[in-house]
């Protein structure tokens, strides 16, 4: 582990050196467990000391530790470099204890076709973001990079409204959203658009219409099952927007690594926003990893064309392996695997699905 410490040493030069060991520690147990529960962590820990203490230790680190998620999205963007402009994702993730929701906005970065947590706010009630919510989370993403370095940013129909879309212009940011049949294009309801358009059929590309006050262009189809879809983006051209916006999905994909193919997110008994944030943090680097680990792997692809297993997946079982043939000593493949944790500058371009 001590490789892995040094790393987060240089990529958190603020923490102390205790606070450095137990993060990545905690990493490597989280990558090996596959389950965020303290029990299941203090199982993986490595060292002497007896499980109770160890939790004790993990309860620590989600009362107080520094890590924050500035410092993690920080390194995010430095380990993904990206020679184009990037494209975002934000959408929410939520769960249930009991009667408690737990509910997060999570703002992703697509990369070479995976969806990557950069940014998060946590909600205090459940159901829908707010305007203000998510223009918090992109101020925070505008502390990080540039307008100028956002392609666009993909969204559903939470993400919606005219404050929200006037807020993201007054900023400079483009936005690829899906509409509700009730939003007025040109004055008129996206639905009577629709009204004589049919399944399976071309769909109705609409050029520098106004929506919300903005002028965009706009997509109006209909899904197989009869379901309205409409999407609007003032980023590319209408015959783009709908393959542009397939990769809203990828966030799904992020969603379900974190929870029951991945992490199992869901277990967790903590419900307190402070130690959720940190939660999601420790989460973001197992993820990150576990994407820079799986992204060049040759992928075995099924007959419909698609990869049998995701990017993280195949990352995760790599780490794992290499992690439980540690035995006192590191492998040769797993400092290889740790060296993914050097910021490089060269990016290739490549589309992996799920």
């Amino acid at each position: 582990m001590t490789s892995l410490q040094v790393c987060f040493v240089s990529h958190f030069p603020e923490y102390r050196k205790n606070q450095v060991d137990l993060l990545a520690l905690l990493v490597l147990a989280l990558i090996q467990a596959k389950d965020v529960r303290h029990a299941a962590l203090a199982e993986r820990c490595c060292g002497n000391a007896q499980t109770a203490s160890v939790i004790r230790r993990i309860e620590r680190f989600f009362d107080g530790h520094p890590v924050c998620p500035l410092d993690v999205a920080r390194l995010v963007l430095a380990l993904l470099p990206d020679s184009k402009r990037r494209e975002f994702i934000v959408d929410r993730t939520n769960w249930k204890l009991g009667l408690m929701d737990v509910n997060a906005l999570v703002l992703a970065i697509n990369w070479r076709g995976v969806a990557v947590p950069l940014l998060f706010e946590l909600l205090p009630h459940g159901g829908n973001s707010d305007t203000d919510t998510r223009l918090i989370l992109l101020g925070q993403a505008l502390t990080l990079l540039d307008c100028c370095d956002v392609a666009t940013i993909y969204g559903d129909r939470e993400c919606i409204g005219q404050e929200w879309i006037e807020g993201l212009a007054a900023r400079g940011l483009p936005i690829t959203v899906r509409l509700r049949v009730d939003t007025r294009i040109d004055s008129l309801p996206a639905s009577d658009w629709l009204s004589d358009h049919q399944p399976n059929t071309k769909g109705i590309v609409l050029n520098d219409v106004v929506i919300y006050g903005l002028p965009m262009n706009v997509v109006l189809t209909r899904t197989d099952q009869g379901e309205p879809l409409i999407v609007a983006s003032n980023a590319m051209a209408a015959s783009r927007i709908l393959k542009g916006y397939r990769k809203r999905w990828k966030i799904e994909c992020l969603f379900r690594a974190l929870k029951s193919k991945g992490f199992k997110l869901e277990n967790t008994h903590m419900t307190l926003r402070s130690h959720v944030a940190r939660l999601l943090c420790l989460l973001t680097l197992a993820y990150l990893w576990s994407v820079l680990v799986g992204i060049d792997q040759d992928k075995v692809l099924k007959k419909h064309g698609r990869p049998a297993w995701s990017v993280v997946t195949l990352g995760l079982r790599s780490l794992v392996r290499a992690c439980s043939r540690q035995l006192g000593t590191l492998t040769d493949e797993l400092l290889n695997l740790l060296q993914l944790w050097t910021p490089h500058q060269k990016a290739q371009g490549e589309n992996v699905g799920y």
